[in-house]
């Protein structure tokens, strides 16, 4: 039985995870999957300062609670952010590290370096896609009732979480047992920007042949990747 946290994207939350957590656990694993400050379900208590550093000091102070140890911590998209930073402040108590289809930035980097969005709106306290555009492009291959299942969960993302530079002093310094996955369909983050986090960790290099979303269109795939490294 392995422990294992998995860390959802911008627009998302910890439901994003269901099915790739049903998989899992249906093979004795224990999964968490928490949702972000400001994220899902938490977003009615979006307030200023909520960073990607502060979203993994919630997720590392979850993992010392519950005294979780030897974790297997997967991210996809913008929580592939968040699990670098989680990583710097649990760094014993991670066993291996997954970026499906995440975004690996380096210490200094933004988001907006590494993935243009043209579409974004941003408030004083949100950035993100119109529900109209992610309807019509971020899950635009979705078969109707998936896609309405995402819209009726969707919402915008901390601000800051989106266009602050990413603080790692470390995670990229250290080693780790590591695999990154890259979507084929997927055109966010860049198959070069995955390539450059394998190449960087020495990690294992692993294909679906689906879109951003593979934990919604290939669950199954998904968790036997996460399991197995």
């Amino acid at each position: 039985m392995s422990i294992i946290v998995l860390l959802h994207g911008a627009y998302q939350g910890g439901w994003i995870w269901n099915l790739v957590a049903a998989e899992l656990r249906a093979q004795g694993h224990l999964v968490f999957t928490p949702t972000l400050d400001g994220c899902a379900e938490r977003a009615m208590y979006l307030r200023p300062g909520i960073t990607t550093e502060s979203q993994a000091e919630e997720v590392a102070a979850m993992m010392h609670f519950y005294d979780l140890k030897d974790v297997v911590l997967a991210g996809t998209s913008t929580g592939g952010m968040v699990l670098c930073a989680v990583a710097e402040r649990a760094r014993d108590r991670i066993g291996r590290v997954v970026f499906a289809d995440a975004l690996a930035l380096m210490d200094g980097e933004r988001l907006d370096e590494i993935v243009n969005r043209p579409t974004k709106v941003n408030s004083a306290l949100t950035s993100g896609p119109t529900r109209e555009d992610a309807e019509g492009r971020l899950f635009a291959d979705f078969p109707p009732a998936l896609k309405a299942f995402a819209l009726e969960r969707y919402t915008q993302h901390p601000i800051a979480a989106m266009e602050a530079a990413v603080r790692l002093p470390s995670f990229w310094q250290q080693k780790w047992n590591a695999s990154v996955l890259w979507c084929r369909r997927s055109a966010n983050p860049p198959k070069a920007h995955q390539e450059r986090a394998a190449q960087t960790l020495g990690a294992r290099w692993h294909e679906l042949d689906t879109g951003h979303y593979p934990m919604l269109t290939e669950p199954a795939a998904l968790a036997r990747i996460i399991a197995e490294g």
